[in-house]
């Protein structure tokens, strides 16, 4: 602030320049903050299907029981169909060959050793399934 020593009335001037040095300083403070907007959005585009072939309508869910039998060797069936124990492997490749989602179930009784539910995993491992859960009488319940 200046003031005039020589007559009755006093004159006061505000000094601008530390306030415009302020403002400059805030000015470049958020041109940096401010993020860089982006080009554009990425999007995927549909992709073609895999193959040619038309799938034919399967059931959304397999499910492989393994039911034992007093004394017997046990049965196997997939999707309530009765199948060889030698034929589980080519009959799952077969399935999961056109499928996206390997997902598949294995339900087995409660009187078998679990080698037998083991062997079937493998089966399941070697027809390329990525995802194989158990059935038991608790999930089976909740459905």
């Amino acid at each position: 602030m200046s003031f005039s020593t020589g007559s009755s009335t006093q004159q006061s001037d505000i000094n601008v320049t530390p306030l415009i040095d302020v403002l400059l300083v805030l000015l470049i403070i958020f041109m940096v903050i401010v993020p860089v907007v982006p080009n554009g959005l990425k999007a995927s585009s549909p992709q073609p299907a895999k193959s040619s072939v038309p799938e034919e309508p399967h059931p959304a869910t397999i499910v492989l029981q393994v039911q034992s039998h007093a004394g017997s060797l046990p049965t196997y069936r997939i999707n309530d169909q009765l199948i060889a124990k030698d034929a589980i492997s080519s009959r799952l490749t077969q399935i999961f060959s056109t499928r996206q989602e390997k997902v598949m179930f294995v339900k087995g009784d409660a009187e078998l050793n679990f080698d037998s539910i083991a062997e079937v995993i493998g089966y399941a491992h070697a027809a390329d399934v990525s995802t194989v859960g158990m059935l038991t009488p608790g999930v089976e319940r909740w459905q």
